[in-house]
């Protein structure tokens, strides 16, 4: 069983406006509205994808309510906490002509002590079924600032593999407590290892220098794939993987789809490249959808074929 934690999770409503401009008045053309948040998202990838999975975290007011609902319609396992302040909402506005989306996230609901707890207790309970558990999306309000990094600790005491996808403080300690598999963007890389990227190579280096820091394997995404540094029959191996330009509908989600993709593969025994191949076919096949965490497995295995991946020569310097 995998386990996805979002401590965030949301209402997701996505709206299509053509010609978006600020301060007028429109009318979208398509919308959608999914329970949301990280976790929920790759959770609704590995369903897709045909992985066991569970969905856990917290869940509050007439929003929670929805996601809760949502995510059962859709045969998706979820055991949420439910607490006593409103989930909240979120809404993304994509122009179809510039590509460009427009996102407006709400904090979110305070949390309580005791309700970190509950949380807390029924983590170790679930996790006693699971082999894995994703970490991923921002933090409500009254939540530790280091709680992944508990969870990292608690897991790997369980045996549990533990895969983190957040920023800022929330990850920088996560990372300190050595889980399995972090998976930054760009910009959430620059902020673990405390500078701006100028060069192809700096991604590279950002891998190798977050594992130093305590993960095992740490996976940095890029506009068009990734670049990891991952242990292959135990050696360490530092790859780029690339995919040819896609037809983009909407791009919001696919970080979480490509995350998706790499915990299924894992979960399965797909070998570190394989796994590797199959979260970019993930997270670029998700583009050609409106709305986010939604895959066509069929076009994913489609996909795969055309991935690259080549080894990188590790940076004279770490």
């Amino acid at each position: 069983m995998i386990i996805t934690v979002t401590l965030n999770s949301a209402v997701d409503k996505t709206l299509e406006v053509p010609g978006l401009e600020v301060g007028r008045r429109h009318r979208s053309v398509d919308a959608a509205t999914l329970p949301g948040g990280k976790g929920v998202n790759v959770a609704r990838v590995l369903k897709a994808l045909g992985q066991p999975v569970i969905a856990t975290g917290f869940a509050g007011g007439h929003a929670g309510a929805r996601i809760i609902e949502a995510l059962t319609e859709e045969s998706v396992l979820n055991d949420f906490v439910r607490i006593s302040d409103e989930s909240r909402t979120n809404t993304a506005v994509l122009d179809p002509t510039t590509g460009e989306v427009t996102e407006i996230n709400e904090t979110g609901p305070v949390v309580s002590e005791r309700e970190v707890e509950i949380f807390m207790e029924k983590l170790r309970y679930l996790a006693r079924g699971a082999t894995m558990c994703v970490l991923a999306g921002s933090l409500p309000l009254g939540v530790p600032t280091d709680i992944y990094a508990q969870m990292v600790r608690e897991l790997k005491r369980i045996g549990v593999e533990s895969v983190v996808d957040t920023e800022g403080d929330p990850l920088r300690f996560a990372v300190k407590a050595e889980p399995s598999v972090v998976t930054p963007n760009l910009v959430e890389a620059e902020g673990i290892v405390g500078y701006e990227f100028t060069e192809d190579q700096d991604a590279a280096l950002a891998v190798c220098e977050i594992v130093a820091h305590g993960p095992a394997e740490a996976v940095v995404t890029t506009p068009d794939g990734c670049v990891a540094r991952l242990l292959d029959d135990g050696v360490p191996r530092l790859i780029r993987a690339t995919v040819p330009d896609q037809d983009v509908r909407s791009a919001t989600g696919s970080g979480d789809a490509f995350l998706a993709g790499l915990v299924a593969a894992r979960y399965s025994g797909a070998s570190p490249l394989d796994s590797i191949r199959k979260a970019v076919a993930c997270g670029a096949e998700s583009t050609h959808h409106f709305g986010a965490g939604i895959v066509d497995p069929a076009e994913v295995g489609r996909m795969i074929e055309q991935v690259e991946v080549r080894d990188l020569a590790v940076p004279a310097n770490v």
